[in-house]
This record gives structure tokens, sequence and C-alpha cells, in this order.
């Protein structure tokens, strides 16, 4: 029997990248799969690459309304939830000197706060057993020049995996996060630079990385449903590093 049969699971920022192979690797295991995003044509793309099961919702994991919005919208459709991934986020990066009180509000907004409240309003929706993986990163553990900010909001998911689990846990939920390294996704696409710069700085990265090579989005799909299949039950409040080693040796 499939891993995720019978079940529904929810993947935020689901039309591309990581958030897309994990919901084609959840509904491959049987699962009725929601994605959310802010471009409906993305979505309607990707709905229909993972198949008759998908649903595709407009949502933006930055705003506090719209974190109502789609819990709501997901109980109209009489949907419970058996695993949530947080996966939305924005890479966005400055160095001290050039860092904005805008760029700050845009990556917090996004990647923290967002995620805090679009939860706080899916914790009635989610099932007995039912597990969420945070989307972090290991740029939290790391000294990389021009990633403050960036870095700064991941170590906050970080420590809110572990408070979080504590008070799901009287709901029969689990929270983990996974921290990717640096993984071949469409994000490094929007960084802002030109093509040469973009292909010197992914030298340079892969260079440090004890495998020599950047991690694909399904090797990070298959971490995050383990996380959230009965296998890892007794994982709880961590952190899962996926990074070729970058920041381990």
């Amino acid at each position: 029997m499939k891993r995720f049969s019978d079940k529904t699971v929810l993947v935020t920022g689901g039309s591309s990248g990581i958030g897309l192979a994990a919901a084609k690797a959840y509904a491959e295991e049987g699962a009725r799969v929601v994605i959310t995003g802010r471009d409906k044509a993305a979505l309607d793309q990707a709905s229909k690459s993972i198949g008759t099961s998908a649903i595709g919702i407009v949502n933006d994991a930055g705003s506090l309304p719209a974190a109502k919005t789609l819990a709501d919208d997901l109980s109209g459709r009489g949907l419970r939830l058996d695993a949530i991934f947080v996966n939305a986020g924005v890479a966005k990066f400055a160095s001290l000197d050039n860092a904005t009180e805008s760029l700050w509000d845009q990556i917090f907004d996004t990647n923290a706060k967002g995620p805090y409240f679009q939860l706080q309003a899916l914790q009635s929706l989610l099932n007995k057993g039912a597990a969420v993986v945070i989307n972090g990163s290991i740029n939290a553990r790391i000294g990389m020049p021009d990633t403050s900010i960036y870095a700064a909001s991941k170590a906050a998911l970080i420590s809110l995996a572990r408070t979080l689990s504590a008070e799901l846990l009287p709901r029969g939920a689990r929270v983990n996060v996974l921290s990717p390294g640096p993984v071949s996704t469409p994000i490094y696409g929007k960084l802002g630079v030109d093509a040469a710069t973009l292909e010197t700085v992914a030298a340079q990265i892969q260079s440090q990385i004890p495998l020599g090579r950047f991690g694909s989005p399904e090797e990070i799909a298959a971490t995050v449903l383990h996380l959230t299949a009965p296998e890892s039950a007794f994982i709880v409040g961590t952190e899962i590093v996926v990074d070729g080693g970058m920041s381990q040796l």
C-alpha cells in the first residue's frame, strides 16, 4: 500500500522547484495534493503535471489575511490535512552596506511571519498524527556573505519548528524542519544577476560541497516525505540537514 493513500497534503510554494518535486512525490505515493503559489498560470501548469489528484490555490505566503483565506478555502472544500510542507519562500541577498528595511520586511514576511500565521490558521484542520515540515536552509548555520537577512529568516524557522512542535503535540501533530544545501532549482534564476555571474557563483558554491555537486529537488522531496510518513513518527522538533556535507564536513 502506498504511504499516503487516502491522505491529504498541502505544499506551499508548490508550483516549481522543491515544492513541485515534493507534490509530485506525494501524488505518486497516493496523496491528494494541494499546492499554493502566487501565479495562477504556473499553478495550473504544475497541477496538470502532478495529476488529477492535485488542487492548485492562488495564495500569497507572506500575507496574513491570505493565511485565513487559505484555511477557509480548504475547510470549505471539506479537506483536513495529514501533512503540510511549508515550502514557500524568497531568496534575496544583499550586503550589510546595501540592505534596506524593505528587503528585510519582504524576506521576513514571506519566510517567517507568513509561515507562522499560516500554521496558526491551519492548525484546526490537522488530523491526529499529522506532520509538518518547514523548509529551512543551511544558510542559517554558515556565515555566507550577503545572506544575513535571508539566513536570519531561516534561523527563525528552525526555532519555530521546535516551539511549534511543543504547542502542536497536544493536537497529535509534530513539526520538523528540513534544511537543504544548494539545490538545482529555478530560484537561482530569480536572483537578478546575469548568466555569466550566476555561472561563476554556482561554480564557487559547488566547490564547497564535499559531494561535488548540487542536490536535486527530488532528493530533498524524498526527505520531506520521510519526515511526514509513519516511519518517522518518533522524529519531533528537530532539523534534518540535506546539503551534500557542505555545512558538516
